[in-house]
């Protein structure tokens, strides 16, 4: 008589901790959206949307980018090739530190010819708490990755740990998802 095979086996506790960080960070970017959405034209001083942003279509499409950058650099992995994985998650490294320089350039126009800080008025408060809110996960992200690049660069990574950094481009992912719906609400909605 043989063993009766399990009906439900376990899911990998990676993949599902990063879900569960995920889910709370998606709470979060919620209540900062809708913070936004609700004070939308209710400044009554200072400068509005309309008057002053300018959508970063370059900047947003090097984020959006690094999504396609880290799934080819784990695929590479996965598939043995170390020297191409390499190349691809520098590649994300670049174009998230290019966002990243897009998103400061924006704040040091905003803050020093436009005269928004954060105290101006409500959309100030608003704008620079969500943008800023997604701009430290992007940072929280590059960190990461970087560590990740000093493993690589220490020849460290193995063609085992895809799985691993695939948990770690579900992080990524999520930061390029959330900044598609942070450009909606700001850059399209909001002006």
């Amino acid at each position: 008589m043989t063993a009766p095979q399990p009906i439900w086996v376990l899911p990998a506790r990676g993949p599902v901790g990063m879900f569960g960080l995920i889910a709370a960070e998606s709470a979060i970017f919620t209540i900062f959206v809708v913070a936004y959405v609700f004070y939308i034209g209710k400044s009554q001083t200072g400068p509005q949307p309309k008057d002053v942003l300018e959508a970063p279509i370059f900047y947003s499409l090097c984020l959006l980018s690094s999504s396609l950058t880290i799934h080819l650099a784990v695929k590479a992995l996965r598939d043995g090739k170390g020297r191409s994985f390499g190349t691809w998650w520098c590649a994300t490294i670049l174009l998230g530190a290019t966002f990243l320089f897009g998103t400061f350039s924006e704040w040091n126009r905003l803050i020093y010819r436009e005269g928004l800080t954060i105290s101006t008025n409500l959309f100030g408060t608003t704008y620079y708490s969500l943008v800023g809110l997604h701009g430290f996960h992007v940072i929280v992200g590059l960190i990461l990755l970087a560590a990740v690049m000093a493993f690589i660069l220490s020849g460290q990574v193995r063609q085992q740990h895809a799985e691993r950094l695939d948990v770690l481009s579900l992080y990524w992912h999520f930061v390029d998802t959330v900044w598609v719906v942070v450009f909606t609400v700001v850059y399209v909605i909001g002006r």
